[in-house]
């Protein structure tokens, strides 16, 4: 758990120096950064998505059953709740909150190196992924938190229940979790991290959260497949 540990440190201490120089920011330059960081992220997510191209069909597969499974559960609309409970909690802060909270849980949360990352912390004891995400994170919550506010420091609660839960559950999954599967979860989540770049740099509202299943759904073919 300590690379998770570390990660979830150090979305804090960037959203604190974010929201400590936020104030210094237009309101222009601030959109420009995100249209910036927006561009960046869809190059993360191309690469990783691009890792699976040999399982393109599974792929398909998990996106839409995975799509079909968040939109019966509304994953979005619980995460952006849960956004609005924390503001009405601890935040007199206006409608960016939620944003905040739920772009950059998502961002953090379904990408190669979370997934990655918390299965060698899991299985190897190994830190190394996730103490380079941590940095990662860190400086994208500086810039996040200057312009989105501090519903971003509260995506480290994700993260720690996201990246802890997969660490756990390495240990129990170990025969589960070959080169395939992981891969087919990392090129997975590369997907919706490209989703979620379009969403922040177009017009377009994707509801990435609704997707989140998908990431999940390897173990579970690989599993069935196991049956039989």
């Amino acid at each position: 758990m300590l690379g998770t540990i570390v990660n979830a440190a150090a979305i804090i201490a960037g959203g604190l120096v974010g929201l400590l120089i936020k104030g210094g920011i237009p309101d222009r330059v601030s959109e420009s950064i995100m249209k910036g960081v927006g561009l960046c992220i869809i190059l993360i997510g191309m690469s990783g998505a691009l890792q699976g191209t040999d399982y393109l069909m599974e792929i398909i597969f998990f996106i839409v059953i995975g799509t079909i499974l968040g939109e019966f559960i509304n994953v979005e609309k619980r995460l952006e709740a849960l956004g609005d409970r924390l503001q009405a909690k601890y935040s007199s802060e206006g409608s960016t909150f939620s944003k905040g909270f739920v772009t950059a849980s998502l961002l953090y949360c379904v990408g190669a190196m979370a997934i990655m990352g918390a299965l060698e912390s899991g299985l190897n004891g190994n830190h190394e992924i996730l103490f380079a995400k941590s940095i990662l994170d860190g400086i994208i919550s500086i810039i996040f938190a200057s312009t989105l506010g501090i519903g971003v420091i509260f995506s480290a609660v994700s993260v720690f229940i996201y990246q802890g839960s997969i660490t756990l559950a390495a240990g129990a999954l170990k025969q589960i979790l070959t080169d395939p599967v992981v891969i087919q979860m990392s090129s997975t989540g590369g997907l919706l991290i490209l989703g979620l770049g379009i969403s922040m740099v177009g017009n377009v509202k994707l509801k990435i959260g609704n997707m989140l299943p998908s990431v999940l759904l390897p173990i579970v073919y690989a599993l069935i497949k196991g049956l039989f």
